[in-house]
């Protein structure tokens, strides 16, 4: 399978995955990428999916603060999601784990895997040159007015989160049939039943290496460097025509 191919197959894997439980799935010609699972919701083993870009070549974007962020923070929270599953399984299996117990480690699955998800979406819409097609900025705008006022609002949800921790997400919501922008204070806190567009991560480890604490400059960068094309296909993927 082509590179693209591969990456338009992942995209609507994960943007499936973000509301709704993952349809088992596997490959025998390559590793599982991370939101698709290999043996069950008790057995699954991800990997984590490489950069779909240079991270030597993208703008305000050091290559030691993406490398580090894709190794560190996401290839860490897969490894700590495929350790839960073996630990639920035991917990699971043994009569005497208290139920607060065991939904103590169902509250870390939720986190992990919003970690996981959130993550593959974010660095999947990186790698371009910034610049949103006419026909999708026509879109956005059928929700917030113009493409310029759902900017300003995703760029004002992102400074709030500025210096602490969270996610800013362009989300379809498919029960209300509109576009619109998400504030999320962690990774367990996505909204229901919303197909996510485009996911800017507003932790301190996606921009202090380069930045420190000037989240507005990441920000800058941060759409400097979206990969518009991803974006678009996200909405294409059995998205219902926007409500105005």
């Amino acid at each position: 399978m082509e590179s693209k191919s591969r990456r338009t197959f992942f995209q609507a894997a994960t943007t499936a995955a973000f509301a709704a439980a993952i349809a088992p799935r596997s490959s025998a010609a390559e590793p599982a990428p991370a939101g698709a699972v290999a043996g069950g919701a008790f057995g699954a083993q991800l990997t984590p999916v490489p950069l779909p870009f240079d991270s030597r070549k993208l703008n305000g974007l050091s290559e030691k603060l993406l490398q580090s962020h894709w190794e560190n923070n996401y290839g860490g929270a897969v490894k700590a999601l495929n350790a839960l599953r073996g630990r639920l399984s035991q917990a699971l299996s043994d009569a005497n784990t208290p139920p607060y117990v065991y939904n103590g480690l169902k509250r870390e699955q939720l986190m992990r895997t919003g970690s996981v998800v959130l993550h593959d979406l974010y660095f999947a819409n990186l790698g371009g040159s910034g610049g949103a097609g006419a026909d999708l900025r026509t879109k956005i705008a059928t929700s917030f007015g113009t493409f310029d006022a759902w900017e300003a609002e995703f760029r004002k949800i992102g400074l709030g989160l500025g210096g602490g921790s969270g996610w800013v997400v362009l989300g379809f919501n498919r029960k209300l049939r509109l576009l619109e922008n998400y504030w999320m204070a962690d990774h367990a806190t996505a909204p229901v039943d919303v197909a996510p567009l485009l996911v800017m991560d507003m932790y301190e480890h996606a921009f202090a290496m380069d930045y420190g604490a000037a989240a507005a400059k990441y920000i800058d960068a941060f759409f400097t460097n979206i990969q518009w094309d991803t974006v678009a296909q996200r909405l294409e993927q059995g998205v219902v025509p926007v409500r105005g």
